[in-house]
Order: structure tokens, then C-alpha cells, then sequence
């Protein structure tokens, strides 16, 4: 009898322990889309469209977006349209928003070596790749030539004070290895022009070409040494 007590005591235990297992793991499933779809609903935000700039004024003082904003960059008829920071390293927006709030999305931002006018010869923004081409996550559709034949024009508003406007021509794409210094970023050991002509996927020697040329990054998988980059001329 007592072992009869025994097992039915055991099995009671057993099953509140599944009980919990299973709780346990349906709340870690809830908190993972909970993750997921904040991550990506903050990604998607744009509401910081109402303050992207106008060639010839100043951004306006009580603008929310952070000091730390150089340019907004638009590639029309994408779903690229953001405001551009740069940090004091390029490791200060990899997660926080162009508010200066913490957000896994992180910001578009400008390498911390570039200059903030855009006048060094060859310039690099960084981007998360996120789902659904939110963030740079739109950079995939480039590797379709003619996709990218259609989708080459764009604009560079640089400055906060008396904003500037320069032109963009996507010219390029290329898969790069993360610790490839030529491209990340070593570009005067080498003429930069040439070098992407020989990465690229896809590319449009038709492009008049510009001095200044302008790199969009952004990772191919989770977990990759690769990156993909689009390259624009800037005129």
C-alpha cells in the first residue's frame, strides 16, 4: 500500500513537473514573437519621416532626432528612406534609434572614420538587415540586375544647417567578407573603382562615373562573415 502511496505520489509530482516544462516553454515561445515582433515594429517605425530635412534650411532645433544625425538617405522607390548618424565608433548605433533610444534595429549609420560631409572619396553606411525590406534588408532585391537597373536613382541630404543635396546612382553590388580591409576599409591601398568591378554581382558600366562613391552594408545571414554592399556614386 505504502508503495502504491508512493508511486501515485510520484506520478502527481511527474506531471506537475511536466505542467511546468510545459508552461515554462510556452512562455519562452510567447516572449521569442513578442521579441520578434517588437524588434521589427520598431525597425518599421517611420515616424521620423516628418523630419527629414529640405535642401537649403536647417533642421529645425526641437527636431527629436539626435545631434549625431550627418545626412538622410533615400533610394527612390525603395523602402530606403532614413536619417544617417554617426557615432564616435561604429559600434554606438549598431542598437540605438536615430532618437538616441535603445532599439535592436539599431540606425542607419555613416562609419566613424568618414567624413560628415561626405567628402572623402568612399564613404560606408551600415544597416541591419531586417525582414520584410525594412532597414537594409531592401539590399537583397539589388543582386537582381535588372532590378537594380530600375531602382538606381536616389538622393543624399547632407548637413543640418543649410542641408545639402547630392544625387545617387546605385552602380554596383557585392558579396565582401567582413575583414576584407580593401573594402572594410583600407580603399586608397587600392583603386576602390577597380576593385568593386571585380567583387561585383551585379554591375552597370553604363553609370557615369563620380569620384565620390558611397557603400551600403549590411549583413547576409545572422551568422556570416559576409556582407553585402551596394554601391552608389555620389554627384
Amino acid at each position: 500500500m505504502n508503495m502504491r502511496k508512493f508511486w501515485i505520489k510520484m506520478n502527481i509530482l511527474y506531471e506537475k513537473l511536466m505542467l511546468f516544462a510545459f508552461v515554462a516553454v510556452l512562455l519562452i515561445v510567447i516572449y521569442g514573437l513578442y521579441d520578434s515582433w517588437y524588434v521589427f515594429n520598431n525597425a518599421k517605425d517611420d515616424s521620423y519621416l516628418k523630419y527629414k530635412p529640405v535642401e537649403g534650411e536647417s533642421i529645425p532645433e526641437e527636431v527629436p532626432i539626435t545631434d549625431d544625425m550627418v545626412a538622410w538617405i533615400t533610394l527612390d522607390d525603395t523602402n530606403i528612406d532614413y536619417p544617417v548618424m554617426q557615432g564616435e565608433d561604429n559600434s554606438k548605433y549598431l542598437n540605438v534609434n536615430p532618437y538616441g533610444e535603445y532599439a535592436l534595429s539599431g540606425s542607419i549609420f555613416l562609419d566613424s572614420r568618414n567624413s560628415g560631409d561626405f567628402s572623402d572619396e568612399y564613404s560606408i553606411l551600415y544597416g541591419h538587415h531586417m525582414e520584410y525590406g525594412v532597414m537594409f534588408g531592401a539590399l537583397d532585391e539589388y543582386l537582381n540586375e535588372s532590378y537594380l537597373r530600375a531602382h538606381s536613382s536616389g538622393t543624399l541630404l547632407v548637413g543640418r544647417k543649410n542641408v545639402k543635396t547630392f544625387r545617387l546612382k546605385v552602380f554596383a553590388v557585392a558579396k565582401v567578407n567582413v575583414f576584407d580591409e580593401k573594402v572594410f576599409f583600407e580603399p586608397d591601398s587600392e583603386d576602390i573603382g577597380v576593385l568593386i568591378q571585380e567583387y561585383a554581382k551585379v554591375y552597370d558600366d553604363s553609370v557615369t562615373k563620380s569620384r565620390r562613391i558611397l557603400a551600403l552594408s549590411t549583413c547576409t545571414e545572422p551568422v556570416s562573415q559576409n556582407r553585402l554592399i551596394v554601391f552608389c556614386y555620389i554627384y
